[in-house]
């Protein structure tokens, strides 16, 4: 069984007892890399350390390029 039909499966459980679906895969990864990025950043600067570009930085600068 696929992660997706496994998804699907618990989906469809939820629904029938009148419980919250849960999210689906990888929803949430996002968030936690940019979370992590964040805090890597915030501990820099406590160390006195410069701050690096963040990931939503890279990722801007990324999305921003001429084609």
């Amino acid at each position: 069984m696929s992660i997706t039909q496994q998804h699907l499966l618990d989906a469809y459980r939820a629904r029938s007892l009148g419980e919250p679906v849960p999210p689906a895969p990888g929803t949430p990864d996002r968030r936690v890399v940019r979370e992590r990025c964040d805090e890597r950043r915030f501990r820099a600067v406590l160390a006195g350390g410069p701050a690096r570009p963040g990931l939503r930085d890279v990722l801007g600068r990324w999305r921003r390029r001429p084609t």
